[in-house]
Formats: structure tokens, C-alpha cells, sequence
């Protein structure tokens, strides 16, 4: 059937392949009646032109042709092999049949043989169901042993409990016997002779008058003396523990206070070098104007970093007289900045204008420069706010300090830019691309 089914589709292939050729040929025959058609026409104007166009039209043709042809061949390929898959199922036919046979044998075969498993089955069935009823009878005479035994067990354990109870209150008696002897001086034997009556009465009023005695005391924990020297050990090594603790705090305090002076000293050095500088400045930046700076104390700063406030002790804990610090040592929390520009009455610096604020921010920037140098400067525009007048004070302020430092300015001031020893300037081209420019001034360009 298979073969049946791609001889069919062979088939169909061919018939499509003639069809293809049949339409090919009859193109080719058009396509060179075209030719002949053409060749009586006249090589000049319009006819020219078609003649060209006809060209063309004939090279489509060819290649339509040529796929045809290589398409048809291909048909005829797929034909022939169908044609060889179908001899060799055609040749396997017989083969087939007798496996077919054989297999058909092995059945058979194989029928029997299951009929004499069942069989076989069947009795091993039977003769398992005898075993295991003779197996169900010994189990339940193994259980009704196993009973008897289980109670055999019982009452022996039982009996050697009471056996060993009888033989711990024996020897407790006579360990409990030789104490008392001990503590009476007497030995621990059978007397010769039964004790008085009073004797008798007397001992046993002493043992009701212990036994009250022991009753009140509760019960007693054989652990106590144990527990006792485990809890003094504990309290030995807390006390070293405590010991070390604070020796350690004595000794952070000793560093806290050493780090709290030397940053009060550095903080001295530094702001005394930048009031001073800043004072310089002022007068510069500000002609005529005065400026300052003020250590001041706010009442509800934070305590200082270093050095902290103590925790309040608990009610039930004694604490130690901590030294006072000294009246001299204060606080102090911020710096003020007092301006006077020249005319003007002293102002805050939040009174100041968009200029001389600039101009300040300026002068205290540059006093904590030169109080503590650092190797370049980076300043966005801080020129911004400033008039042309005061703007000439700023490039006099770099040029003065540049043999210090490396300012890097961003500005759009022309005057700013004029000072600077080189610029570098960043364009965006028409192809959305950002370039950097460079350009090295010369050492006249602020003249210039």
C-alpha cells in the first residue's frame, strides 16, 4: 500500500513535469514566433525599443525553460526511486510470508506452553492454601504460648522487684542502724536484753521530736553544696570579669579625653589660621568692608561626638564620683560669619544680596584653603551672581593663589575665561556627538 501510495504520488509528480514541459515548449514556440516577428521589423525608433523589451522578455523565457527542464528532471529522479522502492518491497514479499509463518508457528507454541503453566498454577494454588492453613493452626498455638510465657515473665519480674526492694530496705535499715550507733557510741549489734519501757518511751519521743524537726527544715537539696561552689566560682569570675571591665573603661576614658584635646587643639589651630585669613580676605574681596568669624554655643546641641554623656545610673546601684571638668573647658558648637561691607551696617550672612554672598562663600573658601591645603579646586559657577565690578576681584583672587593649587572653574563669564591658562570647551554636533576643545592661552591673553 505504501508503495501503492508514493507510485501514485510519482505519477502525479510526472504528469505535473509534462504539463510544466508541454507549457514550457509552448512558450518557447511563442516566444521565437516573437523572434521571427521581430526580425522583419525595422532596427530604428519605436520599433528598436521593442525589440529590446522583446529581448528581455525572450532571456525570462529561457530561464522559465531551464526551470522546467532542471524541475522535471528532478521529477524523474523521485520517479525512478519510487520505481526501485517498490522492487525491492515487490522482492521482500516472500520473505515476509515466511516470517509470517513462523510467526504464526511460535504462537501456537506458545499457547500450549501457557496452558501447561496454568495448569501447573492451579495446583501449586491448591497445595499453598493447605500450607498456609497449616501455617494459620501452628501461629495461633505460637500466640496462646507466647501469652502463657509473657505472664511467666510478668510474675518473675515482679517477684525479683520486690525481691530488690526488700533487699534496698534491708540494707537502708542497717546502713540507717549503723548511723545511729555511730552517733550513739554503741555498737551495731542485737542487744542481749530488750530495752526498758521508759528507754523505749524516751527514744521514740526524741525520733517524733527530729522527725517534726526535719519536716519543718522541708525538704533538703543534696546539690546545695555543689550548686554553692558553682555559684561562687560564677561570682569569682564576674568579679574578674568586672575588674577588667573596668580597667578597660578607665583606659578608653584616659583615650577619649587625650582624642577630645587633640581635636580641640587641631580645631583651635585651624579656625584661629582661617579667621585670620578670612579676615585678610574680606578685606580684599570687600574694600573697606570688615568680616569675621565667631565661634558660637547653641543650648540645645548635641553633646560632642567623642566622649558622649554617661548613661543616668539605676535607683538600686551606686555609682562614683565622677571629676567635674574643668570651668575653663566649653563647648563650643558652630562658627558665625559677621560681615560689615564698606557703608553698610553689620548684617548676618542671610541678609546679605546674591553677590555678596558669593563673595563671602569666596573668602571663607579660600581661608580654609590656605589654613589647609588641598591639591586642586573644583568650582561650578560660583561667580555667577557677581556684577562686572566685583567679577574682576575673582580672577585676581585665583591668579594670586594658583602657584598653590590647580583651580578647575566652570563659567560662563568671557572675564573668567580670559584669566584661565587653558579652556576646555565641549560642543554638541549635528550628528549628536560631544566634542571636547582645547585651547592652551598665552601668559599676556589677560592683557590681551
Amino acid at each position: 500500500a505504501a508503495a501503492d501510495a508514493a507510485r501514485g504520488e510519482a505519477d502525479a509528480g510526472l504528469r505535473a513535469a509534462v504539463r510544466e514541459r508541454d507549457v514550457a515548449a509552448e512558450e518557447v514556440r511563442r516566444a521565437e514566433w516573437l523572434i521571427e516577428q521581430r526580425r522583419t521589423a525595422p532596427d530604428v525608433g519605436p520599433a528598436g525599443i521593442r525589440r529590446a523589451e522583446v529581448a528581455a522578455a525572450l532571456v525570462a523565457e529561457r530561464r522559465l525553460a531551464e526551470q522546467a527542464a532542471r524541475a522535471r528532471e528532478a521529477h524523474a529522479e523521485r520517479v525512478a526511486a519510487t520505481r526501485d522502492a517498490l522492487e525491492r518491497t515487490t522482492n521482500l514479499a516472500p520473505e515476509a510470508a515466511t516470517v509470517v509463518h513462523a510467526l504464526e508457528e511460535l504462537e501456537a507454541a506458545l499457547g500450549e506452553h501457557v496452558a501447561r503453566l496454568d495448569s501447573e498454577l492451579q495446583a501449586d494454588r491448591a497445595s499453598g492454601e493447605e500450607l498456609a492453613g497449616t501455617l494459620r493452626g501452628h501461629a495461633h498455638r505460637e500466640a496462646d504460648l507466647q501469652g502463657r510465657l509473657r505472664e511467666r515473665g510478668e510474675a518473675v519480674t515482679a517477684a525479683e522487684v520486690a525481691a530488690q526492694q526488700a533487699r534496698d530496705q534491708a540494707a537502708e535499715a542497717e546502713e540507717e542502724l549503723r548511723g545511729l550507733a555511730a552517733r550513739l557510741e554503741l555498737a551495731a549489734e542485737p542487744a542481749e536484753a530488750p530495752l526498758p519501757d521508759e528507754e523505749r518511751e524516751a527514744l521514740s519521743a526524741r525520733i517524733e521530736r527530729l522527725t517534726r524537726r526535719r519536716e519543718q527544715l522541708g525538704p533538703v537539696n543534696p546539690l546545695a553544696q555543689d550548686e554553692y561552689a558553682d555559684a561562687l566560682a560564677h561570682v569569682e569570675e564576674l568579679e574578674t570579669q568586672r575588674t577588667d571591665l573596668e580597667t578597660a573603661l578607665r583606659e578608653l576614658q584616659s583615650l577619649i579625653s587625650e582624642t577630645d584635646r587633640r581635636i580641640r587643639e587641631a580645631f583651635e589651630t585651624t579656625f584661629e589660621a582661617a579667621a585670620a585669613n578670612f579676615e585678610e580676605l574680606v578685606g580684599q574681596l570687600f574694600p573697606g568692608g570688615r568680616g569675621q568669624l565667631r565661634l558660637v554655643k547653641e543650648d540645645d546641641a548635641p553633646k560632642r561626638v567623642l566622649g558622649g554623656q554617661d548613661a543616668p545610673p539605676a535607683d538600686d546601684e551606686e555609682t562614683e564620683t565622677e571629676p567635674e571638668p574643668d570651668e575653663e573647658e566649653e563647648d563650643l558648637f558652630g562658627v558665625e560669619i559677621e560681615m560689615t561691607p564698606a557703608g553698610k551696617a553689620m548684617k548676618r550672612l542671610s541678609l546679605l544680596s546674591g553677590g555678596e554672598k558669593s563673595l563671602t562663600a569666596l573668602a571663607f573658601l579660600f581661608a580654609v584653603f590656605l589654613a589647609r591645603p588641598c591639591p586642586f579646586y573644583v568650582l561650578d559657577e560660583v561667580e555667577a551672581a557677581l556684577d562686572d565690578l566685583n567679577i574682576d576681584r575673582f580672577p585676581t583672587l585665583l591668579r594670586r593663589h594658583a602657584g598653590r593649587a590647580q583651580f578647575i572653574v566652570v563659567t560662563h563669564q568671557k572675564r573668567t575665561m580670559e584669566a584661565a591658562d587653558t579652556l576646555y570647551g565641549v560642543s554638541m554636533g549635528d550628528d549628536g556627538i560631544s566634542r571636547v576643545i582645547s585651547r592652551k592661552l598665552p601668559q599676556d591673553a589677560a592683557a590681551a
